[in-house]
This record gives C-alpha cells, sequence and structure tokens, in this order.
C-alpha cells in the first residue's frame, strides 16, 4: 500500500527512473518553474550517486526549517513523497506559509505523481494523507491551485473537499479544509 514518507534513499533507483519519465515529458526546461522543473535543473547530476542522492534528500529535509537555505522567494516546506516499498510513485510539498505569488498560482500544496504511475488514484490519496499534516502546520484551510487546462487534477482538489475560490491568470484556486 503506498503511503506519504519523508525523503528517503531507499527509493534511489525508482526516484531517479521517475525523473528521466518527467525529463522525457519535457520537465526540466528553463521555462518550468514547477519544483520538479527547478530540482531538475539543480540536482540531477548529483542523484546518479548513492552519496550526491543522500546530499539532495538531506537538502530536501531540512527545507521544512525557517533558518535552512533556500532560492529568494521560496518558503519554509514539508516534502513527502508518496512511496510504495522500494517505488517513488510521487511527491508533494505543503508550503508552510503563502508569499504574494504563491497565493496568487503556486498555493500551500503542489504535487506530482510520475507519468507511469498516473491515472490509479495516487493524487487523490496523495492529498488525502497530507491534509493533516497540513493541519498540524496550522494551515486551517490549504490553497490549491491547478492549470485551468488540468481537468484531473481540478478532479483531484474537489474529491478533497476543496471549493473554488477563483481563476487567476491560467490558474484555478481552491480551499480545501485539512481539518
Amino acid at each position: 500500500m503506498p503511503e506519504l514518507s519523508p525523503p528517503t534513499v531507499r527509493v534511489h533507483q525508482s526516484f531517479v527512473a521517475a525523473m528521466a519519465e518527467f525529463r522525457a515529458e519535457g520537465r526540466g526546461s528553463t521555462e518550468d518553474g514547477s519544483m520538479i522543473g527547478s530540482e531538475l535543473r539543480i540536482f540531477s547530476r548529483h542523484w546518479s550517486t548513492p552519496a550526491g542522492f543522500a546530499a539532495y534528500v538531506d537538502w530536501l529535509r531540512k527545507q521544512n526549517l525557517e533558518d535552512s537555505p533556500r532560492p529568494n522567494g521560496h518558503v519554509p516546506s514539508t516534502t513527502l513523497w508518496w512511496v510504495q516499498d522500494d517505488a517513488y510513485l510521487g511527491r508533494l510539498a505543503i508550503r508552510h506559509r503563502l508569499t504574494p505569488y504563491l497565493r496568487d498560482f503556486g498555493g500551500h500544496i503542489g504535487y506530482d505523481v510520475r507519468p507511469t504511475a498516473r491515472r490509479r488514484g495516487h493524487a487523490t490519496a496523495m492529498l488525502t494523507a497530507a491534509l493533516p499534516v497540513a493541519h498540524r502546520l496550522d494551515i486551517a484551510s490549504a490553497l490549491v491551485t491547478c492549470d485551468v487546462d488540468n481537468v484531473a487534477s481540478r478532479k483531484v482538489i474537489e474529491r478533497n473537499g476543496g471549493i473554488f475560490a477563483d481563476q487567476r491568470s491560467e490558474k484555478l484556486r481552491f480551499w480545501v479544509p485539512t481539518g
């Protein structure tokens, strides 16, 4: 049964394979401002070795700390991976607070499911499992966004109780109760 897990070296090989899947669908370009895109550009050259991957996992786990180094404009966030045994299926990040940009476009929670694991209910289950974590971070209602044309993501949000707020540019914004 899949479960949320802090980033772990246990899924190293599966994680690298998943990132190759994301890259094959065009992720990681300089235009890709997503979590996956950014990390593909910054860290992928280090993932091939156990030590390099362990350093990445350590960095990612420390991003929940207020004083950890992070790019300008980024806030503390808790990253959780959706794993089953040694298989990496997806990721989810809970941003501890909103900046003006996150309020308009990114939201509190972002998630990705690896391409070969999509259409199996993983995104819905990941978001369901993450809502109590967000609640423990004192987020009473999480802002979750999706692209206007991403019907699958919209359904994930709505299945988790998301209440449509509005559309800003190409993003739909929903508030999802966490308690």
